[in-house]
């Protein structure tokens, strides 16, 4: 079986969680670890490294790791390579995770508008201020940069930022096959990955993109000769994936096809580990409210039922709700496929003059950090 080496740690199968904001918090972490017998690298939430330095209280409760968590991963957001460096520092001197990863793919407005995430790896040389701050503030700690190919079909920047991580230590490197224009339209590239892996063949490059399955996963490896994949809205509804992931790479066993029984337990322990992660029962089933569309997603329930499943507040009403579902239904087809977010846009916002100079670094500033964590 493939072997993915991240610093000093052996990921095996060699898949990944990808950091989603609101979703990959330590609950929805544990019970992907559960379904794979723990195994796999399951990275958390975006965490800005502003936050993070400033100690901002909703910051430090997304960085906390359930013990049994090993190893400890945190994806962060940063645009100041001073204040990245910071955070870099902070999380090895006090043992806060085992590996960094940095975010340069999320696509979103109110990111890239201040010249982050996807948006950032077009200034070349703020990529590399950040990047080499991180590594030589992290220690020992293995530092992996998350990324998109560009900004849009004019603007692919996938090679250069490949070549710049290579120069500046950075352990392995995850593309997602589409442009930050694209947002999650359309399909993903796989070729860029297989050109990527070409382009940088010195560290580990994992594959993401329209990964809905154990096989979509293995046929990315077979197609672009990556070391790994990266799944992010597959386990949308789905954390059993991650098992299925484990039994298709070790080649033991057949997927989960579970009954809407099964599907409506899992629910209730997603629901009861927010709550209990978030210190408010009320509060965690809200939370687990998003999740609702997902796991029912192909069983036949009623569009009333799924209303009133989608504003539950207690654990008893959702309970009581999903009781009376028949429960019997079997894994249904088609149930796999997209979900989550799949419209496409096709405009980035970015800074005032962004665009102009892929070598200058003016206009961003310390002050383009976020101040919260979690996206």
């Amino acid at each position: 079986m493939t072997l993915l080496q991240i610093g000093p740690h052996a990921v095996q199968p060699p898949v990944v969680l990808a950091p989603m904001a609101g979703i990959t918090n330590a609950p929805f972490r544990t019970l992907c670890r559960e379904f794979s017998a723990g195994k796999g690298l399951f990275v958390s939430e975006m965490i800005t490294t502003r936050a993070l330095v400033e100690r901002n209280e909703k910051t430090m409760q997304l960085i906390h790791f359930d013990e049994t968590e090993k190893p400890r991963s945190i994806q962060l957001y940063g645009v100041d390579p001073d204040t990245v460096g910071k955070a870099a520092r902070m999380i090895a001197e006090e043992d806060l995770a085992d590996h960094i990863d940095l975010n340069f793919g999320c696509p979103v407005p109110k990111v890239t508008r201040k010249g982050g995430g996807s948006a950032l790896p077009y200034k070349r040389h703020l990529l590399r201020s950040i990047l080499r701050e991180a590594v030589a503030n992290a220690g020992a700690l293995p530092v992996t940069m998350k990324m998109r190919k560009g900004i849009d079909d004019d603007h692919l920047t996938y090679l250069d930022a490949g070549r710049i991580a290579v120069e500046e230590g950075i352990t392995a490197i995850a593309l997602h096959g589409r442009t930050a224009s694209q947002h999650y339209g359309g399909t993903a590239d796989w070729d860029a990955i297989a050109r990527l892996k070409e382009h940088v063949p010195e560290i580990p490059v994992l594959g993401n993109g329209d990964i809905w399955s154990a096989d979509d996963a293995q046929r990315m490896m077979r197609e672009t000769g990556c070391d790994g994949v990266v799944v992010g809205r597959g386990c949308l509804g789905r954390p059993w994936l991650f098992g299925d992931l484990v039994a298709a790479f070790e080649g033991t066993g057949t997927y989960a096809q579970p009954t809407l029984k099964e599907v409506a337990a899992v629910m209730l322990r997603h629901a009861t580990l927010l709550g209990e992660w978030i210190g408010d029962e009320t509060r965690g089933v809200i939370d687990f409210r998003k999740h609702v569309a997902w796991y029912t997603k192909g069983f036949s329930i009623g569009s009333e039922m799924r209303r009133s499943l989608a504003v539950t507040s207690s654990l008893d009403e959702l309970d009581a709700l999903l009781s009376e579902l028949d429960l019997d239904q079997p894994w249904p087809l088609g149930a796999d496929g997209p979900r989550g977010r799949t419209s496409g846009r096709n405009r980035v916002v970015l800074p005032d003059g962004w665009l102009d100079d892929p070598y200058d670094c003016a206009g961003v500033d310390a002050d383009a950090e976020l101040d919260t964590s979690g996206g």
